[in-house]
């Protein structure tokens, strides 16, 4: 079982977690109309690169807060976990 830290309430095992996908995407602006090349990428393209991968999760069954961490996707090591707003 992976052990996710939570910024907030330490560390949990992962059934406490939901995931949230990849981290940081950036939605298209306001005068993307569906169909548009930058709104496709946005809904459909996600990076699947081995090594450090910055995910989003939620601690659902606890502080139910949202958060990062970045997480080697070929050793399922955590490096580190942090609130949104900081890098």
């Amino acid at each position: 079982m992976l052990l996710i830290p939570c910024p907030y309430c330490g560390l949990r095992p992962e059934l406490e977690f939901s995931y949230g996908g990849q981290a940081h995407l950036v939605r298209p602006g306001a005068d993307a109309a569906p169909g548009d090349p930058a709104w496709n990428a946005f809904q459909y393209e996600r990076s699947n690169d081995k090594g450090p991968h910055a995910e989003r999760w939620r601690h659902v069954h606890g502080c139910s807060q949202f958060f990062y961490v970045v997480r080697d996707t070929t050793t399922d090591q955590i490096i580190r976990s942090y609130k949104r707003g900081e890098s």
